[in-house]
């Protein structure tokens, strides 16, 4: 392995879906997971294909239920292409097709290379004659063309003279069936399947999505030096060969592909600009010289300096988010797919793993950020549905949404360890609404984008703001509001132990969270130009008495406190403890506790046991001076003594279910000074490459611990934050990751690059027709102009 490169040598089924996942290649349009071309889906392989935003619904029976979900589809299969090889002769038998699982192999290599975005697969195989046949393949789903894809397969046979057959397709008959857990669920997303050949050399394939009706065009060219049969049948079109290969021959076969959808602008129908861009687009050559291109440049606006094994992980979880999140998908109606386009984990859902990814787009591919809180402002009405259908005011975004916004939330999730499917009560994470207005608030601190902030950002504040001071009630007997029967990020307690209904009182973190977009929906108002003030006022029916009321909520609701510490929820401290180490000792890993008990017949809601960071997580999204500012406008003083107990007393009682939590942790651990905070930024950074939580990555990467993990460095450890219109730092390197760099836009600055040293910050501006950037750090500031450097020594 390189710095640039992921290498796997030798070929081991029990490792392949994780390294389909981890070697998924992708555009922000399409991306297509790193399965062998020549296998079928069955228990080790699954090839997909998933296009940002194209969901399906279908209706279930489950535990008696009629269940309803709505999935990322799985495409019809491109990447079918099989081979075998027999003796010359005419009279030869044909001998098996061959896979990396028969007994022919004799050697097998991949290579993922992140610089260009480029697959590389060797396989060797004994021939019937005794020679060996190597194939090389080179596969590239387009960064420049987000309509295309294609394959290189280069045959070389060792010794004897082979006859070669090569079947190559465009596979229709495709299901959602990629996560062992929902394959009681009904995936049959694709119907009306049909095929056809236009050229000698091009066949097509077109469908739509059950329910959804989405039109689907697929056309696949196949260039090489030997004659090509189409035939069409079963789903499926395809095109077979065959050719004579001699000694230290090599013959070249290219499949490109081109995949449209209705969803795209600026088309009348899905085949037919398939077809058309397939037969426009240039030779395998030449796509490969545009896509290095378009990688080259793209690697030049997100560069990320840091050295060893920690520098190339993040490289990966960058390569993995931009695959996901590209300048294409600036143009789309998507938003965070929490598994990127890698899988069919979570259905393809859009979580709150925004909150994690947008802090690193804002300050490189802002026109991106833009895109996905776009994405939320075109489903704010549904949003605001949603809380009319709960007697609230305001707008309650759902905790999981696809293509219209609605709760996507399964009623039912099934426990792998007891076989039993259970009610689902994680619809009540209302707090995704406040990840939503942290997203708006920090774009445009970023980017200056005023104009976003006064009208979209604006409607979407006003609207969650409105939800948060209408789900406040007034406690005569504390003097405060309270907000009751959510959950919060934790996850695993959902419900009173013993209650009748779900949903817990005054989660710290809901709670702190709304109290600062009730404050920072306030600051926006009051800052409108008058005109673009009255029209808000007008559409939504705002007044003065609500605005005094979101001021009062801002500063009277609760945050419980127990033991000197900040109460996850009300009542958390009078939970029972639960026997840690007995339970490590008879179960090893128990990141999934929740599942452990309720297999036993008990229910993580009886512990103070939580699934990953909560209460934390107000050290994750903000500074400790902003936190305590917080706090003080609550009428609590958090000094740093009490967060200090706060972060050791939960950092005991967590199981780390969640990839997201070594990061949360590692980030919060950072920032008090602690040392083991190294510990959980290396958990977060193996999370997926070392499939930390048990077989999961295999069905998806992990979109926000990836995309947190590049934030990690940017922001937790330099302390960046896009405040006023100023950069501030307040750096608190550690020892294991001192030394880095990386390049940013700032507000027209474009490539604004900020070295770390020890005991040093470096911050140089290139040349340009833009103001000076202000860099403040906690006891001073200085103007950085356009080419100029400032060297700053940390004290």
């Amino acid at each position: 392995m390189t710095d640039w490169t992921w290498s796997y040598e030798g070929y081991d089924p029990a490792q392949e879906r994780l390294r389909e996942s981890l070697c998924t290649l992708g555009n922000g349009y399409f991306a297509t997971r790193g399965a062998a071309p020549e296998c079928a889906p069955d228990a080790v392989h699954y090839p997909g294909t998933y296009a940002a935003g194209c969901y399906d619904r279908l209706t279930s029976h489950i535990a008696g239920r009629e269940v309803e979900n709505e999935d990322l589809v799985n495409l019809p299969n491109w990447l079918p292409l099989r081979f075998r090889a027999h003796g010359p002769s005419d009279g030869a038998e044909p001998g098996p097709w061959l896979t990396p699982d028969c007994e022919a192999l004799t050697g097998y290599r991949q290579i993922l290379r992140l610089s260009s975005g480029l697959l590389e697969r060797q396989l060797w195989y004994a021939t019937p004659a005794g020679g060996t046949l190597h194939v090389r393949q080179l596969r590239l789903v387009h960064m420049g063309d987000p309509h295309l894809a294609a394959l290189r397969t280069e045959f070389t046979v060792e010794g004897d003279t082979c006859l070669v057959e090569v079947e190559a397709a465009l596979d229709g008959s495709v299901s959602n069936c990629g996560v062992p857990r929902y394959r009681e669920l009904n995936g049959n997303h694709l119907t009306h399947v049909h095929t056809g050949d236009c050229a000698p050399d091009t066949v097509w394939l077109r469908c739509r999505t059950t329910t959804s009706d989405i039109r689907i065009g697929m056309a696949s060219r196949i260039e090489a030096n030997a004659p090509l049969h189409a035939a069409h049948g079963d789903r499926r079109a395809t095109q077979r060969m065959s050719f004579t290969l001699n000694a230290d021959e090599t013959v070249t076969v290219d499949k490109t592909v081109a995949l449209h959808t209705s969803r795209d602008p600026a088309i009348s129908d899905p085949l037919h600009a398939a077809i058309d861009r397939l037969a426009r687009a240039p030779g395998f050559d030449d796509l490969l010289e545009a896509h290095l291109t378009a990688w080259d440049q793209l690697w030049r606006r997100t560069d990320l300096d840091v050295p060893g094994q920690a520098g190339r992980i993040l490289r990966l979880h960058l390569f993995h988010v931009l695959q996901t999140l590209s300048p294409h998908t600036a143009g789309l109606d998507v938003g965070v797919p929490a598994r990127g386009l890698h899988g069919e984990a979570y259905r393809g859902h859009v979580f709150w793993d925004e909150l994690f990814v947008l802090p690193y787009l804002n300050l490189h591919l802002p026109e991106v950020s833009r895109a996905l809180l776009t994405y939320r402002h075109r489903r704010l009405e549904r949003a605001v549905f949603a809380a009319r259908d709960i007697g609230r005011a305001g707008a309650c975004y759902p905790w999981q949404s696809g293509s219209d916004g609605r709760e996507e939330t399964q009623q039912l999730h099934l426990n792998p360890h007891s076989g039993r499917w259970l009610p689902d009560h994680s619809h009540l994470q209302h707090h995704v609404g406040s990840a939503v207005a942290y997203n708006v608030w920090q774009y445009c601190e970023a980017s200056g984008d005023t104009e976003f902030l006064h009208t979209k950002g604006a409607e979407m504040l006003l609207q969650i703001a409105r939800f948060w001071a209408g789900s406040a009630t007034y406690d005569e007997g504390l003097g405060r509001h309270r907000i009751r029967g959510v959950v919060g990020p934790d996850e695993y307690h959902d419900a009173y132990p013993g209650a009748a209904e779900p949903g817990l009182d005054d989660n710290a973190y809901t709670n702190v969270t709304a109290a600062w977009v009730l404050a920072r929906t306030l600051e926006v108002v009051r800052g409108l130009p008058e005109p673009r003030r009255r029209e808000l006022f007008e559409r939504t029916g705002l007044d003065g008495g609500e605005l005094e009321l979101w001021e009062d909520v801002s500063r009277t609701l609760y945050v419980p406190f127990h033991s000197g510490v900040i109460s996850q929820f009300e009542g958390y401290g009078e939970l029972e403890e639960l026997d840690w180490a007995g339970y490590r000792e008879r179960y090893g890993s128990i990141r999934r506790l929740d599942r452990i008990l309720e297999a036993e017949g008990d229910t993580v809601n009886r512990y103070q046991a939580s699934k990953q960071a909560d209460a934390l997580m107000l050290g994750y999204l903000f500074s400790p001076v902003e936190l305590r500012a917080l706090f003080d406008r609550l009428g609590h003083r958090l000094d740093d003594e009490t967060w200090r107990r706060t972060v050791d007393y939960y950092l005991r009682r967590t199981s780390h279910g969640s990839t997201l939590s070594g990061l949360v942790h590692g980030l919060v651990l950072a920032r008090v000074r602690r040392a083991d905070a190294w510990t959980f930024c290396q958990e977060a950074l193996e999370g997926d490459i070392a499939d930390l939580q048990g077989g999961t990555t295999g069905e998806g990467i992990h979109l926000g611990a990836m995309a947190g993990t590049l934030d990690l460095v940017q922001r937790g450890l330099t302390g960046i934050e896009a405040r006023g219109n100023a950069l501030r730092f307040d750096p608190v390197p550690l020892p294991e990751l001192s030394s880095y760099g990386f390049r940013l836009r700032y507000r027209g600055h474009w490539g604004v690059d900020v070295r770390l040293r020890p005991g040093e910050l470096e911050v140089t501006v290139p040349a340009s027709d833009r103001l000076p950037i202000d860099i403040q750090l906690p006891d001073r500031s200085v103007s950085v102009k356009p080419g100029e450097s400032c060297r700053l020594y940390l004290r």
